[in-house]
């Protein structure tokens, strides 16, 4: 198995995507192959241990920038990191790919250059977010499809439910639209005629949710357009970051505090760790034909490490093959 890495792509630069590959072999015995400047890159690898690792380098001489519009990336940029990765995806000579790069451009181009399954008009991100109930829930779509139609969130539910039920073994998961209230005539005309459309899809549909009861736990999967997908994401990043920080100011200003704060600490530790999109990796693409993982912009080593690990855990589980076939069983 060889899982191919977007070297270039990301807010920090080759420094961060070499030294997670670098860990990613270590810690997980996996072969990878790093798209981008070939020179930056060795020049990256000479800074850390040699440890014959198994990394390969396929030289792009380009790199897509992230305000970049995806048409004109696919077509003027052809030696780029990201198309590249998706053409070597293509060709089977890497089992996966994975990339922080521009959103827009991994999304357009997992369409057309690596194809979409059958039952899918356009890819979404699926995210997993921490509940208080110690399970993730399955969120779709996390910024793939900014402007869907209503038909689209109804294949997004589909395919959460198959995600849930395949991979995190929930049986009969349950399927939630994300709402401004929970009675079915609320919000937008897209709110309103995806859940009549949900009504008769083919999944446990039990209404819409508003926000602030996602992370109850109470629904395995939720479902919403690209645009509040991403940006609900980053505000629980956003508030799991502030958070902490606030948390860790306020017990520092008295000696109690610190004594409680040190007591404390091991499970702050926890929670933190369940909070940290790191530890996830990075959000799997559905739509192509094969395992795309999107990691986040800010990504550091840990999260490339982390989601190079989540691209084999989608070729060994076959999950890509798993949902494309339950799709056309639900087609049937």
């Amino acid at each position: 198995m060889r899982i191919g890495l977007d070297a270039m792509g990301g807010d920090q630069g080759p420094a961060e995507t070499v030294a997670g590959a670098v860990a990613a072999c270590r810690d997980f015995g996996l072969a990878v192959t790093l798209f981008g400047d070939q020179a930056v890159i060795e020049r990256e690898l000479a800074r850390g241990p040699d440890g014959g690792q198994d990394i390969q380098i396929v030289h792009a001489a380009e790199a897509v920038s992230a305000d970049e519009a995806p048409v004109q990336a696919l077509r003027k940029k052809r030696e780029s990191s990201i198309v590249a990765g998706l053409y070597a995806l293509k060709a089977g000579e890497v089992d996966a790919f994975v990339s922080a790069g521009n959103t827009g451009v991994l999304v357009s181009g997992s369409l057309l250059v690596v194809g979409m399954m059958p039952g899918l008009r356009r890819p979404g991100l699926v995210a997993l977010l921490p509940t208080l109930k110690r399970q993730p829930l399955v969120l779709v779509d996390a910024g793939a499809s900014v402007d869907p139609k209503p038909g689209q969130l109804a294949e997004y539910a589909v395919v959460g439910s198959i995600y849930a039920e395949e991979i995190l073994k929930r049986p009969n998961p349950t399927v939630a639209l994300i709402n401004i209230g929970a009675e079915a005539g609320k919000g937008n005309e897209l709110s309103r005629q995806a859940h009549q459309l949900l009504l008769g899809a083919p999944v446990n549909f039990v209404g819409n949710i508003e926000a602030r009861e996602m992370l109850d736990g109470e629904v395995d999967v939720v479902v919403t357009d690209g645009f509040v997908g991403n940006v609900m994401l980053k505000l629980a990043e956003g508030l799991g970051m502030g958070l902490f920080s606030l948390m860790s100011r306020e017990v520092r200003k008295t000696w109690s505090g610190r004594i409680g704060g040190l007591m404390l600490r091991p499970h702050l530790v926890e929670l933190r760790s369940m909070m940290d999109y790191s530890q996830y990796g990075g959000a799997p693409l559905f739509g192509p034909r094969q395992p795309v993982i999107k990691c986040h912009g800010a990504s550091g080593r840990d999260a490339f490490k982390n989601g190079v690990r989540l691209g084999a855990e989608f070729v060994r589980l076959d999950v890509v093959g798993r949902v494309e076939s339950r799709l056309t069983e639900v087609a049937r």
